[in-house]
């Protein structure tokens, strides 16, 4: 489960969609690009499985649904 979410404006003209993620994930800190088309540009430093990006990709989505969208 992701905890401690914090997502900052990608640029500086808020008006343009996008997004700097960071959060916690089995106790790593993980950072992310957030696309206004919904793709997510994962840091480098991102090494888990396929199962577990997925289930990250899920939740931030939904995340950004509430924070951003709603």
């Amino acid at each position: 489960m992701i905890s401690h979410f914090q997502l900052k404006p990608l640029y500086k003209n808020n008006q343009l969609p996008g997004w700097h993620l960071s959060f916690f994930y089995k106790g790593q800190n993980l950072k992310a690009i957030y696309h206004k088309d919904g793709r997510i540009e994962w840091d480098p430093s991102f090494s888990y499985s396929d199962e577990d990006k997925q289930k990250i990709e899920i939740q931030i989505h939904e995340l950004m649904l509430f924070h951003v969208y709603e």
